[in-house]
Order: C-alpha cells, then sequence, then structure tokens
C-alpha cells in the first residue's frame, strides 16, 4: 500500500473521528440546551465529518480549504457566537478546531511542497 495514500487515509479518519465527535459533543458535555453552542455543534460537526468522507472517497484540494476553514471557525466560535464563558464547551471548540485546521493545513502542505531537483 502506498505510504501516501495511508497518511491521507489517517488524515480524513482523524478529521471523520472529530467531526463526529464534534457532533455528539453537546450530548457528551451536557450542553445539548445551549441553543447557539449545541447548533454550531450539530452543524459543524456534520460538516467535518462529511468533508472527511468525501476526501476519503476522492482527494481534491478543495476539501483541505473547506476543513482548514472549517476547523478555523470552530476555534473561533465560542467567541464569536459568544458562548466562551463555558470554559469546557469553548475549551472542547478550540481543541477540536484546532486539530481539525493542523490536519487539513499539513495536508495542503504537503499537497504544495517542493522537492529539490536532482541534477544529473
Amino acid at each position: 500500500m502506498n505510504t501516501d495514500w495511508k497518511k491521507d487515509m489517517i488524515a480524513d479518519a482523524v478529521n471523520l473521528v472529530i467531526g463526529l465527535g464534534l457532533f455528539a459533543s453537546p450530548w457528551a458535555f451536557g450542553f445539548a440546551a445551549e441553543s447557539p453552542a449545541n447548533w454550531n455543534a450539530w452543524l459543524t460537526g456534520i460538516l467535518i465529518a462529511a468533508l472527511a468522507v468525501a476526501a476519503l472517497a476522492i482527494f481534491a484540494e478543495w476539501h483541505e480549504w473547506m476543513a482548514l476553514a472549517a476547523g478555523v471557525w470552530v476555534a473561533l466560535s465560542p467567541w464569536v457566537l459568544h458562548f466562551s464563558a463555558t470554559r469546557t464547551v469553548a475549551s472542547l471548540y478550540v481543541i477540536a478546531g484546532i486539530l481539525v485546521a493542523a490536519v487539513a493545513a499539513w495536508r495542503l502542505w504537503y499537497l504544495h511542497r517542493s522537492y529539490p531537483r536532482v541534477t544529473a
């Protein structure tokens, strides 16, 4: 099995797990009644998981750019949507967002890195 394909699959699987975890987090962490926080978790969790599934099915660079944007949004959303006072929820969002953005950024870097030219 190609090593690059394995790395891509692992990265997409990580984002899939994070997306599903973010979707389930309102029930797991008890903030299902907090409207902006729970709706944001459900919607961004579905988006991140769907992008990961799409990337597992067929790679396209736009998946990674969307995942990067979603990760940044998730990390910043506690302050934008004004639920940062709940430290557990805000911490969950920041950690999940940073992980999703980091995986996407790594994949984009890996895709665009340049190799040194070998001259004979």
